[in-house]
């Protein structure tokens, strides 16, 4: 089989690229009342209305998942999903109407971006037009047009990030996939443990944050910086019959994905969360939940390290 797998059916991806404003953004369109859960691990994270698929809200599903470039200003470009997804008869069902609901994050690219040039109401909307099913497009596009990683000796020393997908399928059919926007602070290791990305060093040789952490005796240079800024936002789809409370579990077990792929992981300088959704008829179980959540943190991992792969391939 050449390429990754698609998505599971009824999910389509989206993006927006302004490619020489180094920006973008990225929707997530679901099939209607797909569930939805969350799990927020960074210690700077960015983000909207992801309280409404908290465990403890009432409604249980998400209308579209946004990731964004422009730090919080990015966050606007919801307000384009909200659009389309309403025009389109997607959202949440009240005496009023439909209500679309659409958690969103962010990721920090504005040392590198345009400050004429934002995602806004009609990136997202535009983002939305552009969605289909099949495998999503990767590499230096949509909300990672921006994006670095290893950032530990400042972005100029980084490697380019980027989006990343990876699926795979239970032995009753279902699929677990992961689409990853990769912005991290830390390094990107492979699945031996070797680095994919590092920070440079003055003579091109990639190296070890970890190392270089060790080894410090102070706040670095770089820490004083806005480059530091990082984060990699996840998003879990599968068909299987997880329900909403199920939804967060499998977000939780997933963010494990991002610390096998990424080192140092959920810092202060990272943003990172992890959302899951679901589209099959809920019939939950402990069984179902660790099947998926466990396949969910591979699939993440291995969408994170295909983010890095794609990105270096981009001009």
């Amino acid at each position: 089989m050449s390429g990754p797998r698609p998505l599971p059916p009824g999910f389509a991806v989206g993006h927006w690229t302004a490619a020489e404003a180094r920006t973008g953004c990225t929707v997530i369109l679901p099939p209607a009342g797909a569930r939805a859960g969350v799990d927020v691990r960074g210690g700077g994270p960015g983000t909207r209305e992801t309280e409404i698929i908290g465990p403890l809200a009432n409604p249980e599903e998400a209308t579209a998942v946004l990731f964004t470039g422009g730090s919080a200003h990015g966050l606007a470009a919801a307000d384009g999903v909200m659009r389309w997804c309403e025009e389109h008869g997607r959202g949440y069902s009240t005496p009023a109407g439909l209500v679309p609901l659409v958690p969103a994050a962010v990721i920090f690219d504005l040392t590198v971006g345009s400050e004429a040039l934002r995602p806004g109401p009609e990136e997202g909307f535009a983002a939305c037009e552009a969605a289909h099913e099949g495998a999503p497009e990767r590499g230096s596009l949509g909300a990672a047009r921006g994006a670095a990683v290893a950032k530990m000796r400042g972005r100029e020393h980084a490697s380019p990030g980027g989006v990343g997908y990876s699926a795979t399928r239970t032995a009753e059919g279902e699929t677990v996939a992961a689409l990853a926007v990769v912005n991290a602070t830390g390094d990107v290791l492979g699945s031996e443990g070797g680095l994919l990305a590092g920070p440079r060093g003055d003579d091109g040789r990639m190296l070890r944050s970890i190392e270089l952490l060790a080894e410090a005796t102070g706040p670095p240079k770089w820490s004083e910086d806005a480059d530091r800024q990082g984060t990699t936002l996840v998003c879990v789809m599968t068909d299987a019959g997880l329900d909403k409370p199920s939804t967060a579990k499998v977000a939780r077990m997933a963010s494990a994905g991002v610390a096998r792929a990424i080192d140092p992981v959920f810092t202060p300088f990272d943003g990172d969360v992890v959302f899951c959704l679901a589209s099959g008829e809920p019939d939950p179980s402990p069984w179902q939940t660790m099947q998926i959540g466990s396949l969910a943190a591979s699939a993440v991992a291995e969408a994170i390290r295909d983010g890095v792969r794609q990105a270096a391939k981009a001009p």
